[in-house]
C-alpha cells in the first residue's frame, strides 16, 4: 500500500481565493490590552492506542515506505513414539508478517509576525501542544476504524464466536447487534457484564492469557457498567463504589478503558447506532510511529514562521486470536 499523491486539487493555497487576509486577528483589535492572558481550557478526547497494543516492532522508522519484518513462532508437530520405529524429521517453518508504515500525518501552521509582535502569549508553543494532542487523537482514530473486523472470523466475533463452543453471540451490524442494558435484561437485550463475559470466554478458548487483557467501550457502556451489580462495592471488590469513586478499573480480567474514538454509526462503517466493542491482549495488535519531522522555517510567502510536522505509522492485527470484537446498541 503507498501514499496517495497529491494533486493540484487537494493542495489548497496558502490563501483561500478572494481573501487578503488569513483571519480576522487583522482588524486591529488583537493588542495585548484587551485579550486575557488566561486561556479557555480545551479537553481532549482519551485516546487508548498505547494501552491496548504493543510497539515491539517499532525499530528504527525513519519515513513513510519503510517495512518492518516480523517473525512468528513456528508450531511443532508432536507424534506418538514407537519402539524401533523411525523418527519423522520436522524442520519447523513460519511465515513472517510484514507490517507496512504506509500512512501519515501532518500539520502545517504559520504565525505571521505581526501576529507575533502584538500577542503576549507563545502561540508556537501552545500551538505545538495543540498538535501533539490532535494528532493522538486522529491516529487512535484511524488505527480503532481500521481493526475494525481484524479479529479472527467465526471464532472471535459474530453470533457464532467460540473456537470451542461456537454459539456465543457478539452482535452482528446490520443483521443483529447486542442490544445493551444495565441489567434485568428482557427478550432481545443482553445486560452490559453478560456481553464482557461473552468476550472472556471466547479469549479462553483461544487459550489467551489473562494478564494483560483489557477491554475498550464507548461512554454509554461505561455508564451501564456502573449502573449494573457492581455498582455495589461488596461485588466489585472495592472499598468505594464505583458511583463515588468514578473509576471502574478490572471486569472479568479486563481492565476497562473508555473511549469516544471508537467505530460507531454509519461514519464507522457500521449500520445507525451501532458500537464496536474490542477486547484482547496487546499481543495481537502491533503499532509502529516515528514523527519523522518536526521543524520551524520562514515563509516564503510572507512575513511569517511556518511550524509543521510529520508523524508516519503503520498497525496489523498480527494475532487475530488474540483479539475479540462485540456489535453493540443502546438498549
Amino acid at each position: 500500500m503507498a501514499f496517495g499523491l497529491a494533486t493540484a486539487m487537494s493542495t489548497p493555497a496558502i490563501y483561500p481565493s478572494g481573501s487578503s487576509q488569513p483571519s480576522t486577528a487583522y482588524s486591529g483589535t488583537f493588542i495585548p490590552e484587551i485579550w486575557s492572558a488566561k486561556l479557555i481550557e480545551k479537553f481532549y478526547a482519551a485516546t487508548v492506542l498505547a494501552a491496548i497494543s504493543n510497539t515491539d516492532y517499532e525499530g528504527e522508522i525513519r519515513n513513510h515506505g519503510d517495512v518492518v519484518h516480523i517473525r512468528t513462532k513456528p508450531t511443532i508437530t508432536i507424534r506418538d513414539y514407537l519402539a524401533g520405529g523411525d523418527l519423522a524429521v520436522e524442520r519447523p517453518s513460519a511465515p513472517k508478517v510484514d507490517l507496512n508504515i504506509d500512512q501519515g500525518k501532518y500539520f502545517n501552521t504559520i504565525l505571521d509576525d505581526v501576529m507575533k509582535v502584538q500577542s503576549d502569549i507563545n502561540l508556537m508553543s501552545l500551538w505545538s501542544d495543540d498538535a501533539g494532542q490532535q494528532m493522538k487523537i486522529t491516529i487512535d482514530t484511524s488505527v480503532l476504524a481500521g481493526i475494525l473486523n481484524g479479529a479472527q472470523a467465526t471464532t472471535n466475533r459474530g453470533a457464532t464466536a467460540g473456537a470451542i463452543s461456537a454459539n456465543i453471540n457478539l452482535g452482528v451490524t446490520s443483521s443483529g447487534p447486542l442490544s445493551i442494558v444495565a441489567n434485568s435484561p428482557s427478550a432481545g437485550q443482553v445486560d452490559v457484564l453478560d456481553m464482557i463475559l461473552r468476550l472472556g470466554q471466547v479469549l479462553d478458548e483461544q487459550n489467551i492469557p489473562e494478564q494483560g487483557r483489557w477491554i475498550v467501550l464507548p461512554t454509554w457502556a461505561a455508564t451501564l457498567i456502573k449502573k449494573s451489580e457492581l455498582r455495589q462495592a461488596y461485588m466489585s471488590g472495592d472499598q468505594v463504589t464505583m458511583i463515588r469513586n468514578g473509576r471502574i478499573g478490572m471486569v472479568d480480567r479486563f481492565t476497562v478503558y473508555v473511549s469516544n474514538l471508537l467505530p460507531a454509526g454509519v461514519a464507522g462503517g457500521l449500520a445507525a447506532g451501532e458500537y464496536a466493542v474490542y477486547a484482547g491482549i496487546s499481543h495481537g495488535l502491533t503499532f509502529a510511529s516515528q514523527m519523522t519531522n518536526m521543524e520551524t522555517l520562514r515563509s516564503e510567502r510572507t512575513f511569517g514562521t511556518l511550524m509543521r510536522g510529520l508523524q508516519v505509522y503503520g498497525y496489523k492485527v498480527v494475532d487475530p486470536k488474540a483479539l475479540a470484537q462485540a456489535i453493540i446498541v443502546q438498549g
